[in-house]
């Protein structure tokens, strides 16, 4: 499931310089994603875990990441808690893990759709696969 989103449409303006090719990317896939009810924005990492925490395992929310080398962050209600993950984005891609695209949202379909065979593991999970 998906916590719904508060956040206004808008542009953030913490984001690095960017290619203008990079620039037209992430400013479309802001763009659907602000459309989604997933987004919430600047939300901190504790905020992001205590929202999910009430919420039943496999909800998840993305979120404007604290991190200076990311963007975004996917935070996940896991069977232990909520645990996040970091989606980068180098050389006009999304990433996670060995999933990319160029749109955050057709990131989030392929993960969701190619993890249904092959869950991911990530450290940041303690072995637990995201499925």
């Amino acid at each position: 499931s998906v916590l719904p989103s508060p956040v206004p449409p808008g542009l953030p303006d913490r984001f690095r310089m960017f290619r203008s090719c990079e620039w037209e990317i992430l400013e479309r896939s802001l763009s659907i994603l602000q459309a989604s009810d997933f987004y919430w924005g600047p939300l901190s990492v504790g905020e992001a875990h205590a929202k999910l925490q009430r919420e039943p395992v496999g909800t998840y929310l993305v979120r404007d990441s604290s991190q200076g080398n990311c963007l975004f962050s996917l935070s996940v209600r896991m069977p232990t808690g909520p645990v996040s993950l970091r989606i980068s984005f180098q050389e006009g891609y999304f990433r996670l893990k060995n999933w990319f695209s160029d749109c955050v949202v057709r990131l989030l379909e392929l993960v969701v759709a190619g993890t249904r065979n092959n869950p991911l593991h990530f450290d940041e999970m303690g072995g637990i696969p995201l499925v």
